[in-house]
């Protein structure tokens, strides 16, 4: 799996060509061409989750604990 800051760059350039309505993607020295808008967002849609992902932090911890009688 990537690291966040690859996920980000590649969601960026992503959007960026969405945004130009072009359907071709360059990263990393590789090339790819989505179908449609449709493909694009769905792609969008799974680096915003991997992102989601890996930044999710455990905010609250809830200890529980009994003597057993």
């Amino acid at each position: 799996m990537a690291d966040l800051a690859q996920l980000t760059a590649w969601r960026d350039a992503l959007m960026a060509a969405r945004y130009r309505g072009v359907r071709t993607v360059e990263y990393d020295g590789k090339r790819v061409t989505h179908a449609g808008d449709g493909e694009m967002v769905a792609a969008l849609a799974d680096l915003n989750r991997q992102i989601a992902e890996a930044t999710h932090r455990i905010s609250v911890v809830r200890i529980q604990s009994s003597k057993g009688l």
